[in-house]
C-alpha cells in the first residue's frame, strides 16, 4: 500500500473504544444495557472519555449484579437508556469503534441506537480477534488474561465498562506499537486491522510482513 493510499484510509490511532454491561446476552430477546463506557484516541492518545450508568426500566437480575457489581439500587435514579445513548450517539458520531468481542457491543449499540431512530456509520474492529493473532502466545484471549500478558496496570474492575474500556484502549495501543515495531509500518488503518482480524492466524505474520512491502 501506498503512502497515499493509507493516508486516505481511516487510521487505528483514531477510534472510539466502547464497553457496555448490559441486562443479559441478547437485544433481541429485549436485553438492554446498564453502562457504556467510552475512550476516545485521536493520533495515539486518550484524549475524552463518556461514561455513564443507564436505566433499562426494570429490574436487572442478581446474577447480574453479582457479575458487574452494578445494582438496581444505583440505577433507579438513572438516566433512561435513551437519554443515554442520545448523549452518545453525539460523541461517537463520524468515529470508528473498537470493542474486545465487538460483535456482542456493535448489536447493543445497534439495538440502542435504533430505538432512538439513530444509527452509526463507522467501521468496527474487534481487539479480541485482532490480539489472537498479535499475542499468538497467550494462555487465553481474555480481556483480564491480556492485560496480565502484556504488563497493562489495571485501570480498575473488570467488567465495569469504563474500566475494561481503558484497558481495551491501552491494549489497542500496544497491539499497534507492536505491529508498527515489529513490520516498519508507519500508518496501521483500521481496515487492514479488520482483514487481520478475518485471516487464519497462522498467516498473520504473512498478512502484516506484507503491508510494509
Amino acid at each position: 500500500m501506498s503512502l497515499v493510499d493509507s493516508l486516505q484510509k481511516p487510521s487505528a490511532d483514531t477510534v472510539v473504544v466502547l464497553d457496555f454491561e448490559t441486562t443479559g446476552l441478547s437485544p433481541e430477546y429485549g436485553d438492554r444495557a446498564i453502562e457504556i463506557g467510552a475512550v476516545l484516541i485521536e493520533n495515539g492518545s486518550v484524549v475524552d472519555r463518556f461514561h455513564k450508568l443507564m436505566n433499562p426500566g426494570f429490574r436487572i437480575s442478581s446474577f447480574i449484579e453479582g457479575y458487574t457489581g452494578i445494582t438496581n439500587e444505583m440505577l433507579k435514579t438513572q438516566p433512561s437508556c435513551e437519554k443515554v445513548m442520545a448523549e452518545f450517539s453525539d460523541f461517537v458520531a463520524g468515529r470508528h469503534i473498537v470493542a474486545h468481542n465487538a460483535a456482542f457491543d456493535k448489536r447493543f449499540l445497534d439495538a440502542e441506537l435504533k430505538r432512538i431512530g439513530r444509527v452509526h456509520d463507522g467501521s468496527c474492529c474487534c481487539s479480541l480477534l485482532v490480539s489472537r493473532r498479535i499475542y499468538q502466545d497467550a494462555p487465553n484471549h481474555k480481556l483480564k488474561t491480556l492485560v496480565s500478558h502484556v504488563g497493562i496496570t489495571p485501570a480498575g474492575s473488570f467488567h465495569r465498562a469504563l474500566a475494561d474500556a481503558e484497558m481495551t484502549a491501552q491494549l489497542w495501543l500496544e497491539m499497534l506499537e507492536r505491529i508498527r515495531r515489529s513490520y516498519s509500518l508507519s500508518t496501521i488503518t483500521i481496515e487492514q486491522l479488520q482483514e487481520l482480524s478475518r485471516i487464519n492466524r497462522l498467516y498473520a505474520h504473512r498478512y502484516l510482513s506484507s503491508l510494509s512491502e
